[in-house]
């Protein structure tokens, strides 16, 4: 089933969360609520879903600190990997399935930003968080990053037919959303031949 799915900026910052909505049953999964959980809290308030899972595409404070209003807020469960965050209800990893109304969002296990990064993949879009901007992508530089791990993990993205949707943790670049089909024609990053490449690109 194809979801509704919902771009939200938290608060004044140029952080994403995303509902990603069940249209037939009003179910939802929400996404990184960020430091500034209202703006995510009111658009479950006005469209009127049910959040059943809070999912987590990876640790860093500026998508997670937002967590804990959210799950009393709603009665979620949390959904994250445990690499990065501790303990979660829904502990993920490569090929995980989350299931909502009528919906089943498959999880890639996209390490390199940090080793727990994961990508949520709803029919015929893909919400990357920090692994994947529009035309940049993560930072490859922090305790516990990866540059090789984040250019395979983009590589691998990179390989989802062009029409896929990009929905990113951040409004870092020309436009708030794209496609793969975007993004393989102008994400330099996505266009590195090899890893040397990237790392010249990424890390200099």
């Amino acid at each position: 089933m194809i979801p509704d799915i919902v771009q939200i900026r938290v608060g004044q910052t140029d952080n994403f969360a995303y509902l990603i909505i069940c249209p037939k049953s009003l179910k939802a999964l929400a996404v990184d609520p960020g430091r500034s959980p209202e703006s995510l809290l009111q658009e479950i308030e006005k469209r009127k879903v049910q959040v059943e899972i809070l999912a987590n595409t990876h640790g860093h404070q500026d998508h997670i600190a937002g967590n804990q209003e959210v799950l009393e807020a709603t009665g979620a469960k949390l959904a994250a990997h445990p690499l990065d965050v501790k303990s979660p209800d829904i502990a993920l990893g490569e090929g995980s399935m989350l299931r909502t109304g009528l919906l089943e969002i498959s999880v890639l296990h996209t390490p390199g930003h940090t080793p727990g990064s994961v990508v949520f993949n709803p029919q015929g879009a893909l919400i990357t968080g920090d692994t994947l901007f529009v035309t940049r992508c993560g930072r490859a530089d922090f305790a516990g990053s990866d540059p090789a791990a984040l250019y395979h993990s983009l590589m691998r993205l990179a390989a989802f037919p062009v029409e896929t949707l990009v929905y990113p943790g951040h409004d870092y670049g020309p436009r708030p959303h794209s496609t793969i089909g975007f993004e393989r024609e102008h994400n330099d990053y996505l266009n590195c031949p090899d890893l040397n490449s990237f790392f010249r690109l990424r890390m200099t």
